[in-house]
């Protein structure tokens, strides 16, 4: 094939490459959470995103924000995520001390939620109760209780 004098091989390459990986980047969506129902005092919201149902269980989130509650509520996005189902789950620090504060039973004692506003019966929801669709960019919302 003879191409035209201004495109030479390399070129072509290149808009081919460039063609098979758009796709790819184009699909990644953004994942807007607004948490409500926190404390009115000041508090730190510590989120974990997890991918599946084994790191779900294993709590080995696939990535985790933080940011200041106030007024009882927070925003924040996890940017530029794969096609797929994922689970979230929230807690505001009341305290200050970077952990999620239980009482002798192991039951929660700070604010807690997870995706779809899912609960667990004694312990958290399981992977689907708490999954998500992500396919194009989403707004969710979690409930602190």
């Amino acid at each position: 094939m003879q191409l035209p004098a201004f495109m030479s091989r390399p070129a072509v390459h290149a808009l081919c490459a460039a063609a098979i990986l758009l796709p790819a980047g184009a699909f990644a969506a953004d994942l807007g959470l607004s948490v409500a129902d926190g404390p009115t005092a000041n508090a730190t919201l510590y989120v974990a995103l997890y991918s599946d149902a084994a790191s779900y269980a294993d709590s080995k989130a696939v990535a985790s924000q933080t940011a200041p509650m106030q007024d009882g509520k927070a925003r924040l996005v996890f940017a530029g995520l794969a096609p797929g189902r994922y689970a979230l789950r929230a807690f505001a620090d009341e305290n200050g001390n970077g952990k999620l504060d239980t009482n002798l039973m192991g039951m929660p004692i700070e604010r807690y939620g997870f995706s779809n506003d899912a609960k667990g019966n004694r312990a958290a929801p399981d992977f689907e109760a708490a999954a998500i669709a992500v396919d194009a960019d989403l707004q969710a919302v979690i409930h602190l209780r």
